[in-house]
């Protein structure tokens, strides 16, 4: 596949259009709504989002509605890998060869079982090509739609370059991989949760299988109690409630280091989504979406790490697992802002060999059913936002799946507070959930007051009124205009733009 369809799309969107009569003008920006009042924003009962859903994306063409209509961003779809850089860098297999191995390890979770601690060991191979900087300069210009990289800062050229030299990486394939454990993580004590240093346990570890086609790997390993340092040990499982922290690294490699946090079966896992939760991404509004992703630094989303630190000081032993469905090739960014800025905590991206649409539908349920099966005594604490329809969908059924399983789910209201994101989400998966167990919230200090060690999730201070349906900016007070907009036959303008970067964040599992 190639960016082109997808950028072909934009640029159409881009083009100037005739002036229009009064009566065939844009239709008036919708307002800020101040709280998450839902109940103000439900669609009328006549009014069939199925429909006006399709009829959008038939507008599109098939080129894109193709991928949007099964909730897949076109965008993330399109980024080369393997075969595909090599022959749009023009390099060959010698000038490849040259090139130092890399590794993105992933930090990992553990489970204890009767055969000891089983350490979920998962990330990817691949090798980084020499590109020059008037070459990466080009490649970014494709990421950066409506500016040009020499219009960027400084700062924010050498965020450009970086995100596009990480994309444009040669997976490598059929890989043995090797890593070793230590017993030395020092800087983690009470850094996160609660964790600690494991005292023993140092190996190394072949992993039985080597990497995919796309040079990916992801296995359990049962780890040996060996002894530490001043006859140090691994505490087993069911002998403890602490998190204890082992470093791992990749053989043959510099940039394979990561951490596995050994999480014993019982206590509180929190499984927290990153793009407009924990940093501030717009990944619904086109432009500010590729420049917040490819150029600009990675910002918290207000004040979000005193809410995630004040966690995990309070909640005994708390483990934080980030969860994102970026592409491999861009997580080592995603991470690198995590660790500087939230508490410590293993996480999880999409692999590259889930590679074709049916698997990508289904893939952030697959990472979050594998984590509550690997836990089934855990209780999971849920945060996200109202912008990624997999969620809305997935989050709530999750509570029926693994009864007792799910202690909180906190999801932050998109469209009360940004103007851009123009999209429906739907609440119907959350009726007959108890109130107290969720709750949309719109700025992190309505999570302050909440319990989730006593399971009272609801801030009552948080106004909720939800009603279960298509909910979302445009539909609600609105409403009446509504109709006028979908018989709209031209779709050019800001406000197309916004509503076709809310539709490529359809199901957007970042």
């Amino acid at each position: 596949m190639t960016l082109l369809p997808f950028l072909s799309v934009l640029l159409w969107l881009l083009l100037p259009v005739p002036a229009r009569t009064a009566a065939a003008a844009r239709p008036p920006h919708p307002t800020i709504t101040p709280a998450p009042n839902l109940k103000d924003r439900v669609v009328p009962r006549d009014f069939d989002p199925g429909s006006y859903i399709n009829s959008v994306l038939d507008g599109f063409g098939s080129g894109v509605s193709s991928y949007i209509a099964s909730g897949v961003p076109q965008f993330f779809q399109d980024l080369p890998s393997g075969e595909a850089v090599e022959s749009s860098l023009g390099i060959g297999d010698a000038e490849l060869a040259a090139q130092p191995t890399r590794v993105l390890n992933l930090p990992a979770y553990a489970n204890w079982t009767e055969q000891g601690w089983n350490v979920r060991v998962h990330g990817n191979v691949y090798k980084q090509p020499n590109i020059s900087q008037e070459r990466l300069d080009d490649l970014a210009n494709v990421f950066l739609i409506g500016t040009d990289i020499d219009e960027l800062s400084d700062s924010e050229q050498r965020q450009a370059r970086n995100m596009t030299a990480s994309i444009f990486v040669v997976q490598q394939g059929n890989v043995n991989v090797t890593i070793y454990f230590e017993s030395n993580v020092d800087a983690l004590t009470d850094a996160s949760g609660g964790v600690i240093n494991a005292e023993g346990g140092a190996q190394e570890l072949n992993l039985p299988y080597p990497t995919t086609d796309q040079g990916d790997f992801d296995t359990f390993v049962t780890l040996e109690n060996t002894t530490g340092t001043g006859g140090g040990y691994l505490i087993p499982g069911n002998s403890t409630s602490s998190i204890q922290a082992l470093y791992m690294y990749a053989n043959g490699t510099d940039t394979g280091n990561a951490t596995a946090y050994l999480v014993p079966p019982t206590g509180f896992t929190i499984i927290s989504d990153v793009d407009d939760i924990l940093r501030v991404t717009k990944i619904y509004d086109p432009k500010e979406g590729l420049l917040n992703s490819f150029a600009r630094p990675f910002t918290p989303w207000m004040n979000m790490p005193e809410i995630y630190a004040n966690w995990s000081t309070t909640i005994p032993n708390f483990h934080f697992h980030y969860l994102t469905t970026t592409p491999e090739q861009v997580t080592r960014n995603y991470m690198e802002f995590i660790y500087n800025t939230y508490p410590l905590g293993s996480f999880d991206t999409r692999p590259l060999n889930f590679s074709d649409v049916s698997a990508t539908l289904s893939i952030r349920r697959a990472l979050l059913d594998e984590i509550f099966q690997t836990f089934p005594q855990r209780k999971f604490v849920l945060v996200a936002d109202t912008s990624n329809s997999d969620i809305m969908r997935d989050y709530p059924q999750l509570v029926r799946d693994y009864p007792g399983q799910v202690q909180c789910i906190f999801l932050r209201n998109t469209t009360a507070t940004d103007s851009s994101d123009l999209f429906p989400y739907d609440t119907s998966g959350f009726s007959g959930i108890d109130q107290k167990q969720y709750m949309f919230f719109v700025t992190p200090d309505d999570l302050r007051n909440v319990d989730i060690v006593g399971g009272n999730c609801h801030n009552p201070a948080v106004i909720q009124n939800t009603t279960f349906g298509y909910q979302g900016r445009g539909f609600g007070n609105e409403a009446s205009s509504a109709p006028s907009l979908i018989r709209r036959s031209s779709w050019r303008g800001n406000w197309s733009k916004s509503l076709l970067g809310s539709l490529l964040a359809l199901s957007l599992s970042i």
